[in-house]
């Protein structure tokens, strides 16, 4: 595929998916809490004590909001999250009062 029209698709994406996007991780039984923690900062750039509190959160409340920013990147972040066997979901960001 040609720059021309990456440009064009990425211009007609960003129209569409305007605003803050967010992964959500949740909890499952097959990962383990060092893997949960090392997926974190490699791929949200979170430092130990950042992904170890997410993977915290993420065991005792079922889920967990680990990464947020525009769709392209957050939409990077979730594939290569689930690809690393981590149970993931992409929603747009709401943000809590």
């Amino acid at each position: 595929m040609n720059n021309a029209r990456l440009y064009e698709m990425s211009k007609k994406q960003s129209k569409t998916k305007r605003g803050k996007y967010e992964v959500i991780l949740h909890n499952d039984d097959h990962n383990t809490v060092d893997h949960v923690i090392n997926c974190l900062m490699d791929v949200c750039d979170q430092n130990h004590l950042q992904a170890y509190q997410c993977a915290i959160i993420t065991h005792q409340s079922k889920k967990c909001s680990v990464f947020v920013d525009n769709y392209i990147t957050t939409d990077m972040a979730y594939q290569e999250l689930q690809r690393m066997g981590l149970t993931v979901e992409l929603k747009k960001y709401e943000k809590t009062k």
